[in-house]
This record gives C-alpha cells, sequence and structure tokens, in this order.
C-alpha cells in the first residue's frame, strides 16, 4: 500500500486547476487531475475544484455526472473536499446577479452576494477557526487567500445526536460568511488552499492525514 493517499481532483472543465494538483502534491498526496469515474469513487479523497459562476459550474458539473459521483462518495461516508465555488455548489442553491441555481444540497442554505462595501473579497484574510478543527490544526492564525463575491452567510443545519456537531470557520469582511465547514466525510473551503502559501499547503495536508480514518 502506498504511503501516500490517492487524491483525486474532479476534472470537469472547471478552468484551469493544475494549481490545485501541485498544492495536493506538495501537501503529500498522489493528486490525479481526472473524469475516471472508477478512479473517483475509489481514490482515498475527491477535491472538488470551482472557478466562476455558480450557474455555470453545476452545468458542468450535472454535464460531466460529478455531481452523481459526489453524492456517491459521500453516501459511502468518502472524503470529499470542495474548494471555493466547490465549497458553494454544496449548498442548496444560490442567487448570483438574479440567478437562482439549484446546488447539490448537501447543506441547506443559498450562498448569496456578500455585503460589503466592495467586491470582490479578493486577497489575504484571517479567519476564525472553528473549535476542536482538524482542517487549521496549526494553522489557526495564519492568512489565507480568497477571491469572491458570493458566500453562505448563514448555517442552516441542525444536527442531531449521535451525529457530531460540524466544525464552522467564519471570515468577515464587511459581514460575517463561511470561510470553511467540517461535516463528517464532507470539507469544504471558500478560500483557495492552492494559492495560500505554505499555510494553504498545511492546510491540505492536515485534509490528507485525516483521509484514512474517515472512509468506510
Amino acid at each position: 500500500m502506498s504511503s501516500q493517499p490517492l487524491v483525486a481532483v474532479l476534472d470537469y472543465g472547471s478552468g484551469n486547476i493544475h494549481s490545485a494538483v501541485k498544492a495536493l502534491a506538495a501537501a503529500g498526496a498522489d493528486a490525479r487531475l481526472t473524469s475516471d469515474r472508477d478512479l473517483i469513487l475509489e481514490a482515498d479523497g475527491l477535491v472538488v475544484p470551482g472557478v466562476g459562476a455558480y450557474h455555470a459550474v453545476m452545468e458542468a458539473l450535472k454535464a460531466s455526472r460529478g455531481d452523481e459521483l459526489i453524492g456517491r462518495r459521500l453516501a459511502g461516508g468518502r472524503p470529499v473536499l470542495g474548494i471555493c465555488v466547490g465549497m458553494q455548489v454544496l449548498f442548496e442553491h444560490g442567487v448570483e446577479r438574479g440567478v437562482d441555481t439549484e446546488g447539490l444540497g448537501e447543506w441547506p442554505g443559498a450562498v448569496t452576494e456578500l455585503d460589503a462595501p466592495v467586491l470582490p473579497h479578493m486577497g489575504w484574510n484571517t479567519v476564525d477557526a472553528g473549535q476542536g478543527t482538524r482542517l487549521f490544526r496549526g494553522i489557526e492564525d495564519e492568512r489565507f487567500y480568497f477571491v469572491h463575491s458570493f458566500g453562505a452567510q448563514k448555517w442552516l443545519l441542525d444536527v442531531q445526536p449521535p451525529f457530531p456537531e460540524p466544525t464552522l470557520t467564519w471570515c468577515t469582511y464587511g459581514r460575517p460568511f463561511l470561510a470553511a465547514v467540517e461535516n463528517g466525510p464532507l470539507s469544504a473551503t471558500q478560500f483557495h488552499p492552492e494559492k495560500s502559501g505554505d499555510a494553504g499547503i498545511r492546510l491540505l495536508a492536515n485534509w490528507i492525514d485525516g483521509l484514512g480514518g474517515a472512509t468506510l
């Protein structure tokens, strides 16, 4: 068995995402940009990147049946990490410039325009890491790179015992929005770890370190 966990980066036509593959490799994964269904389902981890508009990302996911693959992995308790719009589409729907698009529905709620005087939110920002976080272990006070105008500004999932409460990490730009969520096998970041220097590599390494224990 390889000492490097196999991480599939979902290739569904979402812009230039080779930097994500390089960052995952630097963090210790055998990272592969792929659309191969078997590889996506069998990999230790799946990363879902997202660049551009919510509607366009959802259309591309559906066209490639990536939405089905994400759902199948999560149904089996297999780890998935969404990045940027790849986080946003995990919510029920997104509203961008008057267009209301149905998302993957893993979490309730909407992704809406940030309430801030200047958009997009672009550049480095600190986060308020959630208690018990694994993703931000050792990097709670670091800065991460954001570039977005939309985000999830409320958390509506009501988790009942025996299921553990998700770990929520917030960032403030104008008003608070979710910077990251850790919810069982499903994790996501609004910022770009692959563009966040050493802190981003460490966050990816923290996620990779948890892959073995999170799979069934």
